[in-house]
């Protein structure tokens, strides 16, 4: 090996293929990924072949020090192989997301109860009614319906007691649900009411996409807590681990923000540069992750506490996410669930006040 390639990293020998990292190294189906090292070209401009286990993927460009393919279906978590001129390069490991339901229309992040049930909407257009509008699918990934009688279910979210909350979009209105399915009004006049969050104290926050989060008190005294800029899709809220609340919503632009409200309901930036923010959710370390496009690639976007962003998965149509109590997360598409162990511990959406 030259002195180059060792100040480099590389250790492409005789002209064999070396991979020495693969970006994000977590994906969906579909989900494109850089695969970055040497000797990745074969003779006479010709294309690498890319191996996800044994299912070959499509290879969309490449070069001698970088390939980008996409994710094939099929494919399961393990090694990506590149071989080039009758030559294999060196296993790289890869996660990929494992579908566990399907059909469905989510238009924000799922939930899960202290049990590890998920719960996912079938939100329909607006003013559509469907047969099932929220359903569960227990730890065996069974899918039942578990609300029936609910026009546009938009987001959930459970209190400390495990009390599910859904908030809908068509009428403007919070339902609580009882775990057999039936509900009952807890806030009405919430606008178009989209995201819901609580925080430490149990305040319950509603987004109106029109630009408006409201805060509604344990004794269900409402307040406007926060204006943003309208939406044109939806709000999401999540709150991060020192209490502040984090919003994201697309708007007309394709340079969206993730904002970021304190205690007192004052406003600032926290990112800027996301195409469509949708579902966002924390993990302990602090950092947000939002399923958005970032230069171009949609998928799950990880920002530090500091601001940094980076691709984290790489995956198509991605609305939201939640993170399991073990290490793992399911993700929503725009039809889909999926379920990817990640070995990133998330952050408990309720922590003890």
């Amino acid at each position: 090996m030259s002195i180059s390639d060792r100040l480099l990293g590389k250790k492409n020998v005789n002209g064999h293929p070396h991979i020495e990292a693969v970006a994000p190294s977590a994906a969906l189906p579909g989900g494109e990924v850089r695969i970055v090292g040497s000797g990745l070209r074969p003779n006479e401009l010709r294309r690498p072949r890319v191996k996800f286990g044994d299912v070959e993927a499509p290879v969309i460009i490449s070069s001698d020090d970088f390939v980008v393919a996409r994710v094939p279906e099929g494919a399961g978590s393990g090694p990506v192989i590149v071989s080039t001129n009758g030559h294999a390069s060196n296993a790289h490991q890869v996660r990929v997301a494992a579908a566990i339901a399907d059909n469905l229309h989510p238009v924000t992040n799922p939930a899960i109860d202290a049990e590890g049930n998920i719960y996912v909407t079938f939100s329909g257009s607006r003013g559509q009614k469907v047969p099932v509008a929220i359903f569960k699918i227990d730890t065996n990934y069974n899918i039942k319906p578990f609300v029936v009688d609910l026009m546009n279910a938009t987001s959930i979210a459970f209190d400390r007691a495990g009390q599910m909350y859904v908030s809908s979009r068509y009428d403007g209105t919070v339902y609580r649900v009882a775990p057999n399915g039936t509900m009952s009004t807890y806030a009405e006049s919430m606008g178009v009411a989209t995201g819901i969050a609580f925080d430490r104290e149990e305040n319950l926050y509603v987004g109106d996409r029109s630009g408006t989060i409201f805060k509604i008190s344990r004794d269900r005294q409402i307040f406007v807590f926060a204006t943003l800029e309208p939406s044109v899709s939806a709000y999401h809220l999540a709150f991060g681990p020192k209490g502040d609340l984090f919003v994201s919503g697309p708007t007309q632009s394709s340079f969206d923000a993730v904002y970021k409200v304190d205690p007192h309901g004052a406003v600032s930036v926290f990112y800027r540069g996301l195409g469509r923010p949708q579902g966002i959710a924390f993990d302990k370390e602090g950092n947000l992750y939002a399923a958005a496009s970032l230069g171009g690639k949609r998928g799950v976007v990880r920002i530090t506490p500091d601001g940094q962003a980076s691709p984290a998965v790489a995956g198509p149509g991605l609305v939201g996410l939640a993170f399991t109590s073990g290490r793992s997360a399911i993700l929503a598409s725009t039809s889909a669930l999926h379920h990817l162990a990640w070995e990133v511990p998330g952050l408990p959406l309720l922590a003890p006040s």
